[in-house]
């Protein structure tokens, strides 16, 4: 089957179902098996016309049967009465009728072969019409639960997606918790230990002017201290003058 022909039963099955979505294994079966009851369809309607044909040959060649009979029994009526004229007149018909009638014969026939071939291709048809049916309905179920079982699947995959998406957040989520609480004990400890207030600088401004004062009185006791210790102490004497 060309590209173009394709195509084109693509189409007339989108048509003939009025679907707008995407070529459907089983709307093309069900159009196909359409379009193989349309053909039947036509074959028995040939097959009608030429029976009906038949009939109207079979008329014809009757009513000429009938008019060769009538006029053989005017010619011996004719000779009964010495009309030797009119006798030749209906035998010269009789003969002209019976020629129309042999005539008839070959397109009798001819019917006859149309009308077997006909027959034979209809019963042909009709086989294929119900191994076709059968195959189709076979195929419809077969694509129907393919494509249950593709959406299963995708669904499965959709699921093992997301548990493997929890999962990783699981794992993110315990990694911070166990970071936050290294970093609690961290702190805990150099709270403890006063080195977070050293490293950080964090004391207040009363105990600044606590440390001031007690470091400014240190001074104070030290340089008194020292005064006390030079008063004690005896004078130095004088160097004499000139040496």
């Amino acid at each position: 089957m060309s590209l173009f022909q394709r195509a084109h039963d693509i189409v007339a099955a989108k048509a003939n179902k009025a679907l707008d979505s995407a070529e459907n294994p089983n709307e093309m079966l069900d159009y196909s098996y359409d379009q193989m009851l349309d053909h039947i369809t036509k074959v028995r309607r040939a097959l009608v016309d030429i029976t009906a044909s038949k009939k109207q040959l079979e008329l014809q060649e009757q009513q000429l049967q009938h008019s060769i009979d009538h006029l053989n029994d005017q010619a011996k009526a004719a000779l009964g009465q010495g009309r030797e004229d009119l006798a030749r007149e209906a035998l010269s018909r009789k003969a002209a009728a019976q020629q129309q009638v042999d005539g008839l014969e070959p397109q009798r026939q001819q019917l006859d072969e149309e009308e077997q071939k006909m027959e034979q291709t209809l019963s042909t048809l009709q086989q294929r019409v119900n191994s076709f049916r059968s195959q189709k309905e076979v195929m419809k179920a077969q694509y129907t639960a393919a494509s249950a079982m593709t959406s299963v699947n995708e669904e499965a995959a959709g699921i093992g997606k997301s548990l493997n998406d929890s999962g990783a957040a699981l794992q993110r989520a315990q990694d911070k918790i166990a970071n936050m609480q290294a970093r609690a004990s961290a702190t805990d400890e150099l709270l403890q230990s006063g080195v977070l207030e050293d490293v950080g600088g964090g004391t207040d401004d009363i105990q600044r002017e606590l440390d001031e004062a007690s470091a400014s009185s240190g001074v104070d006791q030290e340089l008194a201290a020292l005064k006390a210790q030079i008063a004690s102490a005896p004078p130095t004497p004088e160097l004499p003058a000139g040496s």
